[in-house]
C-alpha cells in the first residue's frame, strides 16, 4: 500500500511540472489555411530569434511560394509572428502565370495575402500595364490599386489618373480624380470613368470631355464610347461641338469612323457664327460633311437684332456650299445610318423638289438711296394715270354723277432709259453677284409644309432654300407671303433677298399677284409677270410690276374717305406704299383704265383672275410653328 501511495505522489508531481511549463511556454497557433509560405531557394538564411521577436532573413535570389503565387527577390526578411515578409530588389511576383507584378520594394502579409509595392511599381496581365509610385494588390480578391497617380497601358490608349482600382478577372477598370485617357485619335478627361481593358469601352459615371483629332469637342455624363471602333451612345443632354456649331440632345449616338452622330429628343443646333439655332425632336449630323438633317417638328431660328425669323417644316437640312457649287439644291439622298440604333426609324428623304437653276434677274429699278425715289417722282406728272391728291378730290364732283365708266386718254409711251435715268429695262437686268465672303457659306432645306414667321412677314410654301452665299430665300410649290398683316405676295417663285438676316427685296417670279387690304371686303390688287418690292425700315416701300401688270387700287382724300375704284393695266406699274397702304399707283407704258365712283364699284368686277386672299394660312404667331 504504502508503495502505492508513493507512485500517486510522483505522478501529481510530473502533471503539476508539465502544467507549470505550458504556462511558461504557450503552444504556436496553427498557420492558417493557405497562409503557409513555402521557402523555395535563398543563397543565405539567417534565423534569429531574441526573446518575443523571431525573424528570418533570406540573401540572395530569394524565392517563396504560396498556393500557386511565386515571389523572388534580391533578399527578404518573414516576421514569423505576423506572418509579413518585407522583400527588396527585383521583386517579381507570379500569380499563376496569370498576372505579373514588379517593383524594389514589398510588403507582403500572408495571411490577408495583400501585397504593397514601391518604387517602379508594375502590373501586368500580358494586355493590360498598370504602373505607379505605388500599387497594392488583393490576392484573393484579384484586385489590383493605387491610390498615388497611376498609369495603365492598353495598346495604344494611355490612362492615368490620381487613383484607380482594376480586377483582373472582369478586366475591368476603375479610374477616380483627375482621369486622362490619350489616344491617337483623341483625348478623354473626367474625374471618374470605368474601363473594360477587354472590350476597349470607356462607361461614362461623371461629367467627361472628349476631344477628338478632328477638333470637334463632346461633354457627357452618362453613357458608353468604345475606344476601338469609335462608337459611342450618350444620355442625358450630351453635347457635341465643332468649328460650325454645337449640338445637344437628349441622346446622342456618334460613329468616329463615319464622321455621323445620330441625335434623339430636343435636338437643339447651334451655328454660333450665323447666329442661327435648329430644333427638333430627330437629328443626324455628318461631321466630316458638316450636314444636318432634323426631322420630328424641326424649327429653324434665324436670330436678328430685332425681328428674329422663324422657319418650320417637315424636314430641315443644313449643308456647307463647296466652291464649286451651283445654287441648285444639294442631293441629300445616300445618308445612312448604322444598324441597331434608337433611331433606325427616321423618315427616308425622297422626291425632293430640286429648284430651278436662278439668274437672278433683278428688278429693273434699284432701289438704292432716297435719290432714285427723287427722279421717280419728277416724272410721275408726265406718267401718272391716278393719285391720292388734290386733282382727284376737283373730279370727285364728276365721279358723282351716274357716270359709271369714266375713261382715260392713253398715256405717251415711256421710254424708260431716257426718261428714268439711271434705271435699266427688265431686258437689261443684272446678273447676281454675291459679295466676297472667305468663311464658310451653308445652305438651308426646308421641305413640305412649310411655314415662315417674323414680327414683319409670314409665309408658307411647299419648300423653301437658303444660301448665306447670296442671303436670298428661295420659295416653292405655291409660296404666299404676308407683310404688315395687311399685304399678301404670292407667286410661282417667290426671292426674298435678305440683308444682315433682314428682307431687303422680294422678287415673285411668274404670276406674281400681291393683294392688299383696304377694308372689309375691299382689296388693292396688283398682278404681273414678275414683280419686284423693295423693303424698307422691314415694311414695304414700293413695288415695280413688269409683264401684263394689271391692277385695282382703292382711292381715298385727304380725309381718308373712299371716293373711287381704279382698275387699269399697261406694261409696268410702280406702286408706292405709305404705312403699310398703297400711297400712290404709277402707270408707265400703254396704260389702259377705267376710275369707277366708289359707291358705284361693280363689286363682280373688282377681282382680279385667279385672285385668293388666303389669310386663314397665315402664321399668326411663332408659337403656331412650335407645336
Amino acid at each position: 500500500m504504502h508503495r502505492y501511495i508513493k507512485s500517486g505522489i510522483f505522478l501529481a508531481v510530473i502533471c503539476l511540472l508539465a502544467a507549470t511549463a505550458s504556462a511558461q511556454f504557450p503552444a504556436q497557433p496553427a498557420p492558417k489555411t493557405g497562409s503557409v509560405i513555402e521557402i523555395i531557394h535563398a543563397d543565405t538564411l539567417i534565423m534569429n530569434e531574441k526573446d518575443s521577436i523571431s525573424v528570418t532573413r533570406f540573401i540572395g535570389n530569394a524565392v517563396f511560394k504560396q498556393g500557386t503565387t511565386l515571389f523572388n527577390c534580391d533578399s527578404a526578411v518573414k516576421n514569423n509572428k505576423t506572418n509579413i515578409i518585407d522583400a527588396y530588389g527585383h521583386i517579381h511576383i507570379n500569380q499563376a502565370d496569370s498576372v505579373h507584378i514588379y517593383g524594389n520594394y514589398l510588403n507582403y502579409d500572408a495571411n490577408t495575402r495583400i501585397a504593397l509595392l514601391r518604387e517602379n511599381a508594375k502590373l501586368t496581365d500580358g494586355k493590360v500595364t498598370i504602373t505607379g509610385p505605388e500599387l497594392q494588390y488583393d490576392m484573393n480578391a484579384k484586385i489590383g490599386s493605387y491610390v498615388k497617380t497611376g498609369k495603365l497601358v492598353n495598346g495604344k490608349s494611355v490612362l492615368t489618373s490620381d487613383e484607380g482600382y482594376y480586377y483582373t478577372d472582369t478586366k475591368e477598370m476603375h479610374f477616380m480624380r483627375n482621369v486622362l485617357l490619350v489616344d491617337p485619335e483623341y483625348t478623354l478627361s473626367t474625374d471618374e470613368l470605368l474601363y473594360n481593358t477587354d472590350t476597349k469601352i470607356a462607361t461614362i459615371v461623371a461629367p467627361t470631355t472628349i476631344n477628338n483629332n478632328d477638333k470637334s469637342v463632346m461633354y457627357a455624363t452618362s453613357g458608353y464610347y468604345d475606344t476601338e471602333k469609335g462608337y459611342g451612345n450618350f444620355g442625358n443632354r450630351p453635347t457635341i461641338e465643332d468649328s460650325t456649331g454645337t449640338i445637344t440632345a437628349d441622346n446622342i449616338e456618334m460613329d468616329k469612323l463615319t464622321g455621323m452622330a445620330y441625335a434623339t429628343g430636343n435636338m437643339v443646333y447651334k451655328d454660333t457664327a450665323r447666329k442661327m439655332s435648329l430644333l427638333a425632336n430627330r437629328g443626324i449630323v455628318n461631321q466630316r460633311e458638316k450636314t444636318v438633317l432634323a426631322t420630328q417638328k424641326p424649327l429653324l431660328i434665324m436670330e436678328k437684332n430685332k425681328d428674329t425669323l422663324y422657319m418650320a417644316a417637315d424636314t430641315l437640312f443644313s449643308g456647307v456650299i463647296r466652291p464649286d457649287d451651283s445654287l441648285s439644291i444639294p442631293s441629300v439622298a445616300g445618308l445612312k445610318r448604322i444598324p441597331d440604333s434608337p433611331t433606325k426609324n427616321l423618315k427616308t428623304i425622297k422626291n425632293i423638289r430640286p429648284p430651278e437653276k436662278f439668274t437672278a434677274t433683278i428688278s429693273p429699278i434699284t432701289r438704292g438711296d432716297s435719290i432714285a425715289r427723287k427722279q421717280q417722282d419728277s416724272v410721275a406728272a408726265n406718267v401718272m394715270m391716278f393719285i391720292a391728291d388734290s386733282t382727284l378730290a376737283k373730279t370727285r364732283q364728276k365721279l358723282d354723277s351716274a357716270v359709271t365708266n369714266i375713261k382715260v386718254a392713253p398715256i405717251p409711251d415711256v421710254v424708260m432709259h431716257d426718261s428714268l435715268p439711271g434705271i435699266k429695262h427688265h431686258a437689261d437686268s443684272m446678273a447676281l453677284t454675291a459679295p466676297k465672303d472667305t468663311s464658310e457659306q451653308r445652305y438651308i432645306l426646308a421641305y413640305h409644309h412649310v411655314k415662315i414667321f417674323s414680327d414683319s412677314l409670314q409665309g408658307v410654301a411647299d419648300s423653301v432654300y437658303y444660301s448665306s452665299k447670296d442671303s436670298i430665300f428661295r420659295f416653292y410649290g405655291t409660296p404666299v407671303l404676308w407683310s404688315n398683316n395687311t399685304t399678301q405676295l404670292s407667286g410661282d417663285t417667290i426671292l426674298m433677298f435678305t440683308k444682315n438676316q433682314t428682307a431687303d427685296k422680294m422678287l415673285l417670279k411668274n404670276n406674281g399677284f400681291i393683294i392688299n387690304e383696304a377694308g372689309p371686303g375691299m382689296f388693292n390688287q396688283i398682278k404681273g409677270n414678275v414683280i419686284t418690292g423693295y423693303v424698307l425700315g422691314e415694311t414695304l416701300d414700293w413695288m415695280h410690276v413688269e409683264g401684263n401688270a394689271e391692277t385695282i387700287n382703292y382711292i381715298k382724300d385727304k380725309a381718308g374717305a373712299y371716293m373711287s375704284v381704279n382698275k387699269a393695266q399697261c406694261a409696268i406699274i410702280n406702286i408706292f406704299f405709305k404705312k403699310g397702304e398703297v400711297d400712290k399707283v404709277v402707270l408707265i407704258k400703254d396704260p389702259e383704265g377705267t376710275v369707277y365712283p366708289f359707291t358705284q364699284r361693280p363689286k363682280e368686277q373688282l377681282l382680279l383672275e385667279n385672285f385668293k386672299w388666303d389669310i386663314k394660312r397665315q402664321p399668326k404667331t411663332k408659337y403656331e410653328l412650335m407645336q
